[in-house]
C-alpha cells in the first residue's frame, strides 16, 4: 500500500490480530500440497480466487497483519523505512501475471480481491471479471454515468470524495469520485453482487495471501461451501476460516503458484507495461504576419490538470535547424515555445524523455514532426494492434523505450496538433524454474518495485469500527 492511503485513512484502535507467527510446510508436504492443488484446479469446473496483501509482498508493497506489516509495526510503536519508489510504479507479481494466464486458459472464471493497489487490473486480468472490494488507489468513477477511469497516477483522495477532475463524456461532465474505501464504507453492490455470485457457483475458491479476517468480504468464500464448494487457503499465517478449508498451504503465494503453474504446464507470462503521454503542438501568427509563434506540451492523456508521475524531464533538440537551442524542461507543465520564420522548411523536434524511479529504462526518444501546414486529416488507428505489437518487440527485445504514435487529432482553433504516444516502460520476465520449491525468495528478473512505506500520522478519528478492513 501507498503512503497516501495510510496517511488518509480514518484512524481507528481496533485492526484486527496483527503481527502473527509465520509457518512453514516442509519442503516435501509443500510439494505434494502444491500438486494437488494442481489437480483440484485442472478439475475444477468454477474456480475463483481471492487474494489479499500477500500477493503483492513481493512487489515491493507490505501487508498489514505480517511480522513487518503497517499495523504491526505501527501497534509496536517502530518508524517504518521510507519508500524506495513510487507506489505507482509498482508492479504486478509472478501470481499476479499466472492468474491472467489462468483466465486464459479458462481455469480462472473470476477474481476477488481486497488490494488497492489496481496491480489485478494492470496485470491484465479482465475488468467484467475481477471485484475489486475496497476500490482501486489509481481509478476514478463517475457517479452519474459509472465510467469508470484507470490513471498513471494515484487518486489523491479515498473514502468515495470527489476528485479534482470531471468525466469526459459527452453530456455528462459530473465531478469523479474515488473508489477507495474508508473503514466506515460500505462495500460497494457494483463489486460485491457478482463477488458474492461466483462464490455460491465456485467448486473451487483459492485464498492467496489474505489473513481473512476482515468482514464481511472475508465470508464470501464460505459461500462456495453451500453447492460442495472447496476452499484452499495460501497464507503463512493462520486465518479464522482454517477449519473450514479442504486445505491450508502456508508457503510463499509466489512459490506455490509458480509450482500449479509448472504442473500445469502453463508459462507465466511476462509483464509489459506501456505508459501513454500525449504531445500538443499549437500555432499562431505574429501581428506583423512574419513569424509563427508555436508551443509544445507534453502532458497527461488524463487531462490538463493531471500529473505527469513517469516523466522527471524532457530534453528536446532540433533536427535540420540548427539555428535553434537546445534546452532541458524540468517542471509541469512540460511547455517549450519558440518563434519561427513564416514559411519555413519543415524539422523534427527531438525529445528525449527521462523517466522518473521505477521505470526498467532510463529514458526514451520521440520525433515531433513540424511543417506548421497542420490539414484537418485525423489519424486512428487500430490502438490494441499497435499496442500488441510495441508488447511483441518487447518482448524480442526487452531492453525497454519502445514508443508508438496510437492517436492524432486536429484542432483548428487555436491551430493545434495532438498526438497520442504509446512507450514501454517497464519489462518483467518470471522464471517459474527458479529452483526448487523450498520456502525462500523467487529469483525475479527486472524486479520493478522495491519500496517500503513510511508510517502515517495518527490522528483523531471516528469511533473505531472495522467493517471493509485493509
Amino acid at each position: 500500500m501507498s503512503l497516501g492511503y495510510a496517511e488518509k485513512l480514518s484512524f481507528i484502535e481496533d485492526v484486527g490480530n496483527v503481527g502473527m507467527t509465520e509457518y512453514f510446510d516442509p519442503p516435501h508436504v509443500l510439494q505434494d500440497k502444491i500438486e494437488r492443488l494442481a489437480v483440484m484446479i485442472q478439475k475444477s469446473k468454477h474456480l475463483v480466487v481471492f487474494t489479499g496483501a500477500g500477493i503483492s509482498t513481493s512487489c515491493g508493497i507490505p501487508d498489514f497483519r505480517g511480522p513487518k506489516g503497517i499495523w504491526t509495526l505501527q501497534r509496536e510503536g517502530k518508524a517504518l523505512p521510507e519508500a524506495s519508489l513510487p507506489f505507482h510504479r509498482a508492479t504486478p507479481s509472478m501470481t499476479h501475471m499466472a492468474l491472467v494466464e489462468l483466465e486464459k486458459a479458462g481455469f480462472l472464471k473470476f477474481t476477488i480481491s481486497q488490494n488497492i493497489d489496481g496491480l489485478h487490473l494492470r496485470s491484465g486480468i479482465p475488468r467484467e471479471k475481477l471485484a475489486e472490494l475496497h476500490g482501486d488507489s489509481f481509478m476514478e468513477l463517475c457517479p452519474s454515468c459509472g465510467i469508470e477511469y484507470m490513471r498513471d497516477f494515484e487518486i489523491e483522495t479515498i473514502g468515495l470524495k470527489e476528485t479534482a477532475r470531471r468525466c469526459s463524456k459527452v453530456g455528462c461532465g459530473a465531478r469523479l469520485r474515488d473508489t477507495v474505501l474508508d473503514w466506515e464504507d460500505a462495500l460497494p453492490p457494483k463489486e460485491m453482487n457478482p463477488a458474492e455470485r461466483h462464490c455460491k457457483m465456485a467448486d473451487v475458491v483459492l485464498c492467496l495471501g489474505t489473513s481473512l479476517q476482515i468482514t464481511p468480504a472475508c465470508n464470501l468464500p464460505l459461500k462456495s461451501l453451500k453447492g460442495g464448494g472447496k476452499i484452499v487457503i495460501v497464507n503463512l499465517q493462520k486465518t479464522p476460516k482454517d477449519k473450514k478449508a479442504t486445505m491450508l498451504i502456508h508457503g510463499l503465494v509466489d512459490k506455490v503458484i509458480a509450482g500449479v503453474m509448472e504442473f500445469l504446464s502453463l508459462r507465466i507470462p511476462p509483464f509489459i507495461r506501456i505508459d501513454l503521454l500525449q504531445t500538443i503542438f499549437t500555432q499562431a501568427l505574429s501581428l506583423d504576419k512574419k513569424y509563427v509563434n508555436w508551443t509544445l506540451t507534453v502532458a497527461s492523456v488524463h487531462g490538463s490538470r493531471a500529473p505527469l508521475p513517469f516523466i522527471k524531464s524532457v530534453e528536446v533538440s532540433f533536427s535540420e535547424c540548427q539555428n535553434m537551442k537546445a534546452t532541458v524542461l524540468h517542471k509541469q507543465p512540460l511547455q517549450l515555445k519558440r518563434r519561427t520564420v513564416k514559411n519555413a522548411n519543415p524539422f523534427n523536434v527531438k525529445l528525449k524523455l527521462n523517466f522518473s524511479d521505477g521505470c526498467k529504462c532510463s529514458s526514451a526518444e520521440i520525433k515531433i514532426p513540424v511543417d506548421f501546414k497542420i490539414s484537418s486529416h485525423v489519424f486512428k488507428d487500430d490502438k490494441d494492434s499497435i499496442l500488441q505489437n510495441l508488447r511483441e518487440s518487447a518482448i524480442v527485445d526487452p531492453h525497454c523505450g519502445q514508443a508508438a504514435v496510437i492517436e492524432k487529432k486536429v484542432i483548428m482553433v487555436p491551430k493545434s496538433e495532438i498526438m497520442v504516444h504509446a512507450i514501454v516502460t517497464n519489462i518483467v520476465k518470471f522464471d517459474r524454474n527458479c529452483g526448487d520449491l523450498s520456502n525462500g525468495s523467487l529469483k525475479r528478473k527486472c524486479v520493478g518495485f522495491n519500496g517500503i512505506i513510511p508510517s502515517r500520522k495518527r490522528s483523531n478519528g471516528r469511533k473505531p469500527r472495522v467493517l471493509n478492513g485493509r
